[in-house]
């Protein structure tokens, strides 16, 4: 193996184990990079995952700094060695890229580099991104040393390792892209129940206000204030599913916030008393804190819409390095005994799938009559 700055086994389990706790493609590529240049001690490290139109739809680089790559411009096209790593799925180790026939030049920003190792990412017979170093750091004598054997025999490691990383990464964002697609249906169904009964209730009122108006001013009023109120509740379900909808405030606001928010909305929008209690919790990974608010969301949806609760209690508190999340009503409750239907009925299966999807756990309390308990705690990131 290479004896580079962090070569040896525990620096490539390290590595391996850093690749695998990412979740969103951008950071897996940007870890996969990093540890590659760091293990074989290289200046330059790069991945570049291709698209169908001979660019790049990812490009991602390691030892150049912000300002360097803004200068050097747009992203390069599959051309020159890196499209014969991509379309050959071959590795390439060269003394100097700038002498071999296939260098095709770069732009005046571009660093300087001359020995190259890279090599294809392979997800069976797919090349799914190119994986390429520039420029080893040892001394080079005469032109000597350079990327060996033993290097190309570890990128090769991180290269199968980083497929991996890469394909899971993907299905955990097609995974998540399916699940806010039903969210968005769910969410549709329960503004078109919600809001449309509402609308029309507010219509009826209007009309009975406007045939009274003449003959009853007094009653006529009173049903004008129904109408004001039917309308400040149709809004509110409308700013609610809004609030639902907009995920992004968990990185604007914070979980705490977002929760606190959301609550607020809810107490207002239903007849029921609903209440927030936040205490301690530090930032989460960000996965983490997704998952906690679309638990938080589904159990306060299955509270106020399927237990006709009359209070909701929502509190979200430190525990070690990570979280606790307890929403807890006094609503009609049910069987937990009968875990099929209801874990269809109110998405039971959904909430614990999303706990143990960030290493969490979910538990549920609930008896006929005597209100649930939805408790879901994660670990620290």
């Amino acid at each position: 193996m290479s004896h580079g700055p962090r070569s040896g086994l525990a620096a490539v389990s390290s590595a391996l184990l850093a690749m695998s706790r990412h979740l969103e493609v951008r950071d897996v590529l940007k870890t996969i990079v990093a540890s590659a240049r760091e293990l074989l001690g290289a200046q330059y490290a790069a991945l570049g995952v291709p698209d169908d139109h001979g660019g790049f739809a990812q490009f991602v680089v390691d030892g150049v700094s912000d300002e360097q790559w803004r200068a050097i411009g747009p992203l390069p096209r599959q051309h020159g060695i890196l499209a014969s790593m991509l379309h050959e799925a071959r590795a390439e180790r060269l003394a100097d890229v700038r002498e071999d026939p296939r260098f095709e030049g770069w732009p005046s920003a571009h660093p300087e580099m001359s020995d190259f190792l890279g090599l294809p990412i392979r997800d069976g017979d797919e090349v799914i991104g190119a994986l390429f170093l520039a420029n080893k750091d040892c001394p080079k004598p005469d032109g000597g040393c350079g990327f060996t054997e033993d290097d190309e025999e570890l990128l090769s490691i991180l290269a199968q390792h980083a497929a991996i990383a890469l394909t899971n990464a993907r299905l955990y964002e097609r995974s998540r892209e399916l699940t806010i697609a039903e969210e968005r249906s769910r969410l549709a169904h329960e503004l078109h129940d919600a809001v449309s009964q509402k609308l029309f209730s507010l219509r009826l009122t209007a009309q009975a206000a406007a045939a009274l108006v003449d003959r009853d001013p007094s009653r006529a009023k009173g049903e004008l204030q129904q109408v004001a109120a039917l309308a400040a509740e149709a809004a509110d379900e409308l700013r609610a599913a809004v609030v639902e909808l907009r995920p992004a405030a968990l990185d604007e606001d914070g979980l705490v916030a977002t929760l606190r928010t959301q609550v607020h909305v809810l107490d207002r929008a239903h007849t029921a008393h609903v209440t927030f209690r936040g205490h301690g919790v530090r930032a989460l990974p960000a996965a983490q804190e997704e998952a906690l608010l679309r638990v938080a969301q589904e159990a306060l949806h299955n509270a106020l819409r399927h237990a006709d609760a009359t209070r909701v209690d929502v509190t979200l508190d430190k525990h070690g390095q990570g979280a606790v999340l307890r929403v807890s009503d006094d609503g009609r409750g049910f069987d937990t005994r009968v875990v099929r239907r209801a874990g269809r009925h109110l998405g039971l299966v959904s909430m614990r799938d999303r706990a143990s999807g960030v290493g969490g756990a979910l538990t549920v309390e609930s008896a006929p009559g005597k209100g649930t308990v939805i408790e879901m705690e994660v670990p620290g990131g």
